[in-house]
C-alpha cells in the first residue's frame, strides 16, 4: 500500500470513529466513563504511577478515572501539551486544578515535572480513536503520543501501554505503519482486552 493511500485510510477511519463518538448520548458517555474507571483501575497496581490524560468532547471519559485513582493513593501524572506538540507532565492534583488550555484541553495547574516524566510511569493509558487485534493503535494524527512511546523506548522503560475505547473501536485491523508501537492493552466500558506480543 503507498503512503498515499494509508494516509487515506487513516483520514477515512479517523472521520467515521469521530462521528460515531458524537452521535452517542450525555448518558451513554457518562455511564461509559463510569464502566472505564471500574475496569482502568482494576489494572494499576496501588501506589504506582500512572500518566494519564483528561478526557475531551466524545472521547471516552477519564474524569471518574481520575478520580478513583487518585483516591486509591495512585500517582497521576496528565500531559501538558507544548508548543512542538511534545507533551510535558505534571501531577493531578483534583478536578479543581485543572485549567483550560490550547484546542480545548483541560491541563493541570501543578508544576511541570519536564517530558521526561513519563519514563516514571507504570502504566501509560494513551487516548485513540480504535486499536485493532494486534495492539496497534490509531491516534488522532498530532504524533504528541509517537514521541511518548519513542521517548520511552530511548530509556528502555516499558510501562504497561493501555489505550481507552468504547467497544465497538476494537478493530479486526486499522492502518499501521512500521513505527507504529503497539499497546499491550485496550479498556472499555465491557472488560480489559490483553494483547500477547
Amino acid at each position: 500500500m503507498s503512503a498515499d493511500q494509508l494516509s487515506n485510510d487513516k483520514v477515512a477511519l479517523r472521520s467515521r470513529l469521530l462521528a460515531e463518538r458524537r452521535a452517542l448520548t450525555a448518558e451513554q458517555r457518562a455511564a461509559a466513563a463510569r464502566a472505564l474507571a471500574a475496569h482502568a483501575t482494576d489494572l494499576v497496581p496501588p501506589g504506582s504511577t500512572v500518566a494519564a490524560y483528561v478526557s475531551v468532547g466524545a472521547e471516552p471519559g477519564t474524569r471518574p478515572l481520575l478520580a478513583a485513582l487518585a483516591a486509591a493513593g495512585v500517582r497521576v501524572l496528565l500531559p501538558v501539551l507544548l508548543p512542538d506538540n511534545d507533551l510535558d507532565w505534571a501531577p493531578y492534583e483534583s478536578e479543581a486544578r485543572l485549567a483550560p488550555a490550547t484546542r480545548g484541553l483541560l491541563e493541570p495547574l501543578a508544576p511541570r515535572l519536564g517530558p521526561d516524566a513519563v519514563r516514571t510511569a507504570d502504566v501509560v493509558l494513551l487516548p485513540g480513536l480504535a486499536v485493532d487485534a494486534h495492539g496497534i493503535r490509531l491516534g488522532r494524527g498530532g504524533g504528541s503520543y509517537d514521541r511518548v512511546l519513542a521517548r520511552l523506548a530511548r530509556a528502555d522503560a516499558h510501562p504497561l501501554l493501555a489505550t481507552l475505547l468504547y467497544p465497538h473501536e476494537l478493530l479486526p485491523a486499522v492502518p499501521a505503519e512500521p513505527h507504529d508501537h503497539p499497546v499491550h492493552a485496550v479498556i472499555t466500558p465491557t472488560g480489559i482486552t490483553r494483547f500477547t506480543a
